[in-house]
C-alpha cells in the first residue's frame, strides 16, 4: 500500500485548504498535520523554501518535502489515477491552468489585503494565526505573539500590492468576483463543468479566507451570495461527490466569458507590467489597472507565471490554439500573447 501523503498546513492558509480539499475529493490517502512552516516536525526534511502547505511524499529517510501547490497537483495526478482534476481536453486544460493561476496569484491579493488592511480583520486574524499553530498556548504567551505576527504582516502588505492606492482596485475586483462565481456555481456547480478541476480548488482556497475567516470580506460574500458561501462548505469535502462531466466547448463563452473578462481586466495588466519591470531589473513598477493607478514591488515568481501561461498556449495544437484565441478575443486575456507585450 502506498504511504499516505502528509500535509503540513494551517486553516488560515488558502493553499493548505486548497490541497486538503483536493486530496479529499480525489480520495487520496493523506494525513493532515496542523502546524507552522516555521516550526517543522522533528525528523522531517525541510523544503528548499519554507511555505505552507508543505507536502511530504514517502517515509523515513526517503521522505521528501515539497511546496508549491500547482506542481504538487500535477505530481499527484501522475502518481494517483482516478477522479482527475485536470481535463484531458487541451482547451479546457489551458483554461484550468489560467484560472488556477488567477486564483493563486491575483485572488490572494484580496485575501491578504482584507486580512491586514482593516483593523477589525487584523485584530481577528492575529490571534487566530497563533492558535491555529497551537491551541494550547497560554493567553499571556499568545497575545504578544499575535501582536507581533499582525505587525509583521501589516508591514508586508505592500509586497503583494496592497496599499492605499491599490485598495479600491482590489476590493472592486473581489466584489465583482463574488457575483461572477455565484453565477458559475448556479449554472454548473464548478468552473469547468459538473465536476471540480484544479481551478475550483484554487478558487475555493482563497475564498475560505475571504468568505469565512476574515470579517469584512465575509460580510460582503454573505450579503452578495449565500450560494457561494454555501458552496465553500460543500467543497471542503467532496469525497462523496459523484463523477461529473467537463463542459462542452459550445458552452464555454456563456459560462466563463465574464470570468475571463475579469482576468483580462485586472490580472493580465498586472502580469505584463510586472514581467516588463522584472526584465528591466526594476525593483518596483507602476501601471494602470481598471483605469486606476497601480504600484507595487516586482514579484519575480509572477513573472514566471506569465512565461508558464505563454508556454501552455504554445504547446496547444493549432486547432486548440485557434479555439482558445477566439474565446479570449476581447477579454483582455489575449494581450498576454501579443508580440508587442512580450517581456
Amino acid at each position: 500500500m502506498m504511504q499516505p501523503v502528509e500535509l503540513l498546513g494551517a486553516p488560515g492558509s488558502p493553499y493548505s485548504r486548497k490541497m486538503l480539499a483536493l486530496l479529499r475529493y480525489r480520495r487520496i490517502a493523506h494525513r493532515m498535520i496542523w502546524g507552522s512552516h516555521m516550526q517543522p516536525m522533528p525528523g522531517y526534511p525541510a523544503p528548499k523554501v519554507k511555505l505552507l502547505p508543505t507536502v511530504y511524499f514517502g517515509e523515513g529517510d526517503a521522505r521528501e518535502a515539497v511546496v508549491d501547490s500547482t506542481p504538487i497537483i500535477r505530481r499527484l495526478e501522475a502518481e494517483h489515477p482516478g477522479r482527475s482534476v485536470i481535463p484531458e481536453d487541451k482547451l479546457l486544460r489551458f483554461l484550468d491552468i489560467l484560472i488556477e493561476d488567477f486564483a493563486d496569484e491575483w485572488m490572494t491579493k484580496a485575501m491578504f489585503h482584507y486580512r491586514w488592511h482593516y483593523a477589525e480583520d487584523a485584530a481577528n486574524a492575529g490571534p487566530m494565526l497563533i492558535f491555529w499553530q497551537d491551541s494550547c498556548y497560554p493567553d499571556d504567551v499568545a497575545k504578544p505573539m499575535a501582536d507581533s505576527c499582525a505587525r509583521r504582516q501589516i508591514d508586508r502588505l505592500f509586497v503583494v500590492g496592497s496599499n492605499d492606492t491599490t485598495a479600491p482596485i482590489i476590493e472592486a475586483s473581489y466584489q465583482r468576483l463574488v457575483g461572477i462565481f455565484d453565477r458559475i456555481v448556479q449554472r454548473c456547480g464548478f468552473v469547468l463543468g459538473t465536476r471540480p478541476s484544479a481551478a475550483d480548488f484554487a478558487v475555493y482556497g482563497q475564498l475560505t479566507q475571504l468568505g469565512i475567516v476574515d470579517p469584512t470580506p465575509a460580510r460582503i460574500m454573505a450579503k452578495g451570495s449565500p450560494r457561494l458561501r454555501a458552496w465553500l462548505d460543500r467543497v471542503e469535502d467532496l469525497s462523496g461527490q459523484p463523477d461529473g462531466d467537463w463542459i462542452a466547448h459550445a458552452s464555454l463563452w456563456a459560462h466563463l466569458g465574464e470570468l475571463l473578462a475579469e482576468i483580462g481586466r485586472v490580472y493580465v495588466p498586472f502580469l505584463l507590467a510586472n514581467a516588463q519591470a522584472a526584465a528591466a531589473g526594476q525593483s518596483e513598477f507602476e501601471t494602470t489597472i481598471d483605469g486606476k493607478r497601480w504600484t507595487q514591488p516586482v514579484f519575480p515568481y509572477q513573472a514566471k507565471c506569465l512565461l508558464t501561461l505563454r508556454a501552455a498556449r504554445e504547446a496547444l495544437s493549432d486547432d486548440a490554439r485557434q479555439a482558445l484565441d477566439a474565446l479570449l478575443a476581447g477579454t483582455g486575456c489575449e494581450e498576454m500573447f501579443e508580440t508587442e507585450h512580450s517581456a
